[in-house]
């Protein structure tokens, strides 16, 4: 028995010796080459890095490396090099970046999106997950989706100049429903602010590479805030007081109304309610913060994406607004049920995932040391899957900057885009098929009330282009575009709305 054990043990060790020896004897991926001390920084500082680092992809290949002050990068510029690493070896590629500003001296790492991989991570994704199966896998949220989506329509139409605010304002007020049970109120809604606030700061620390102390750690968070450079106290209060508005502040919201009994339905007063105690009443804070957040950066940007991409192929919304004239008719709005026969519709939703990419570099990190194929990826590797260029890639998407539903219809279809756009692997949105559902009805109903069309001024025609502010996270630009209502349809909804 003894020797065997000894036998096992050798054999282990030896196993573990060839893998440390064939680790050291890899090279890393290629990459261009760095600056001194610095390395590759002004690349990564790029104002949209995704695209730089994109077209390398003839130099070096569908996956190449760089290196800045310290931290080393790979870059996966194919959906193949994406899937392989981040999700056939998630065991090892589910970490997250570790942020010194942003997570661990402000306190956004607390963020179900920024934990890193491990047992709390699990924990949150347990208790969403928990909340989507009690509620009919989404199905119990269709009524809330619709209802909004109507109110955001008679908002267009009451102020159509307004179109972009109205994108964010309206999926904030259903996220902020079923996630807290908050009604959001008209005008300047504080909590809606404080919000907007919060993923500002959110998207300002988190920017790779933009401050020092992410590098530098034991020097510069140190400095006594009369010091050159010890403005950063004041970042952190900043920040550590929008954690105490945005996310402390809704939590205690829905305590309250839990007290007085008059709580409305939502993701936190169901779990409070079915026997959430200790731990799990701070990961259900953040979780419902994650939620709110996860649906912000993306949803109410693919909104305002389509109607940028109606105004500009006017041919592709004629064509919707026919197949939604002739299968649900001129006597009701479309529901969710009728989006199995619209398919033409559906092609849309799947072509903004593609063509408008909301956060085009998301970042993994490895926690082992791991060969692929037959290069080195060291343990602690950012693994940005570049998202925005596999999504645009002229060899798997032809002619990839036009707006094109097509695409995903008929024999010959092209790859789905959700195979990368809502994550991969362990780190996949757990709230894709939610935010997926709501661009659905609100890109149907705008569909069956609204005519859009190009703005016009003394008789010439104003034609929109795709632009885009780039970073990382990606929002497109205020542009212009005429909004009428289509007929009786407009009446209905007035009804509809003034009876909810």
């Amino acid at each position: 028995m003894g020797v065997r054990v000894l036998d096992v043990s050798l054999a282990g060790l030896a196993l573990y010796l060839v893998v440390r020896l064939v680790c050291r004897s890899a090279s890393l991926p290629p990459g261009p080459p760095g600056l001194p001390l610095i390395g590759n920084l002004r690349i990564i500082r790029a104002e949209a890095p995704h695209k730089t680092l994109g077209a390398m992809t003839s130099k070096y290949g569908k996956y190449h490396s760089s290196r800045s002050l310290g931290t080393h990068y790979v870059f996966l510029n194919s959906t193949k090099a994406a899937k392989d690493i981040c999700e056939q070896r998630s065991a090892i590629t589910s970490n997250r970046p570790h942020l010194v500003l942003s997570h661990e001296l402000i306190g956004w790492g607390s963020a179900t999106p920024f934990l890193p991989y491990g047992d709390m991570h699990r924990k949150h994704r347990k208790l969403f997950v928990r909340y989507l199966l009690a509620n009919s896998n989404l199905v119990t949220f269709y009524p809330s989706e619709e209802a909004e989506a109507r109110r955001f329509i008679f908002s267009v139409l009451m102020n159509p100049d307004d179109l972009v605010a109205h994108c964010y304002r309206s999926t904030e007020a259903f996220i902020l429903k079923i996630s807290h049970g908050y009604s959001v109120k008209d005008g300047n809604d504080p909590l809606v602010e404080m919000s907007k606030r919060a993923i500002r700061n959110i998207s300002e620390t988190m920017a790779p590479g933009r401050f020092l102390v992410d590098f530098s750690r034991f020097v510069l968070r140190y400095l006594p805030e009369w010091f050159p450079g010890g403005s950063l106290h004041e970042d952190v209060k900043r920040g550590q007081k929008l954690i105490s508005e945005a996310v402390n502040g809704p939590y205690e919201f829905v305590l309250k109304n839990l007290a007085k009994g008059d709580a409305a339905p939502s993701l936190i007063s169901q779990l409070l309610r079915e026997g959430v105690i200790g731990e799990d009443k701070e990961i259900l804070k953040w979780v419902s913060f994650g939620m709110y957040l996860a649906h912000q950066l993306q949803t109410p940007s693919m909104l305002s994406a389509f109607f940028l991409a109606m105004t500009m192929y006017p041919e592709v919304f004629k064509k919707a607004q026919a197949e939604v004239d002739t299968v649900v008719g001129n006597e009701r709005l479309p529901t969710m049920e009728d989006r199995d026969g619209l398919p033409y519709v559906n092609a849309i939703c799947t072509e903004l995932l593609r063509w408008n990419v909301g956060i085009p570099l998301p970042a993994h990190v490895s926690t082992e040391d791991m060969i692929y194929e037959g290069y080195l990826i060291p343990k602690g590797s950012w693994l940005m899957p570049n998202v925005w260029y596999i999504l645009s890639n002229p060899e798997t998407y032809p002619f990839p900057e036009t707006f094109d539903p097509e695409r995903f219809l008929g024999e010959n279809q092209q790859p789905d885009p959700q195979e990368v756009c809502f994550g991969l692997g362990r780190r996949r949105c757990l709230g894709a098929r939610l935010a997926e559902s709501m661009i659905f009805i609100y890109i149907a109903m705008s569909l069956a009330t609204l005519d859009v069309s190009r703005y016009a001024e003394d008789g010439v025609e104003w034609v929109p282009r795709y632009d885009i502010d780039e970073g990382m996270l990606r929002r497109v630009k205020p542009f212009k575009c005429k909004i009428a209502p289509r007929s009786s349809k407009v009446e209905d909804l007035r009804t509809r709305f003034d009876s909810t």
